[in-house]
């Protein structure tokens, strides 16, 4: 069934800390706007706990996700694909869109080592929110890079 909601795949190895933290930005800051999905090319057993406080501190929460597989039938529907320090193992289709987010992966990190990893998600992500064009459902101000920050649509 044909859909017009865009849908966007976070992708990294474990799919337990940046990918997982990237798809609670976007469902909590896009709501049903997108649909939105997130897979590790050798997904860890649990979600990373520093990441789920940190994500907890700003009011996401992530508790209930879990590391899994990406597959190639998500890749392909996928409008987006954002991947995250997954190298050569991440998927490439011919003509599907990509980003690579260049970020520190949180394995091993403190909370507070956690927290500017965070932050600088939920920049990437309201700069992807503002690409699709997509209104932002929560009630929480707006980041100073967002505001900074406007760019045409992805194409």
């Amino acid at each position: 069934m044909a859909t017009t909601t865009p849908s966007v795949l976070f992708l990294c190895v474990h799919n337990a800390g940046r990918s997982q933290m990237a798809a609670g930005w976007l469902q909590h800051l896009a709501g049903d706007q997108v649909e939105v999905f997130s897979g590790g090319s050798a997904p860890a057993e649990a979600v990373n706990a520093a990441a789920v406080e940190a994500m907890a501190e700003v009011g996401v929460d992530i508790t209930t996700n879990h590391p899994k597989p990406w597959t190639d039938e998500i890749v392909r529907a996928a409008d987006v694909v954002v991947t995250m320090g997954c190298g050569d193992a991440c998927p490439i289709f011919p003509g599907k869109r990509y980003e690579d987010w260049e970020l520190e992966d949180p394995a091993g990190l403190t909370v507070a080592d956690v927290r500017p990893i965070r932050d600088d998600i939920r920049a990437r992500v309201e700069d992807l929110i503002d690409r699709l064009r997509l209104p932002a459902t929560t009630t929480s101000a707006p980041s100073a890079r967002r505001i900074r920050r406007r760019r045409s649509p992805i194409r």
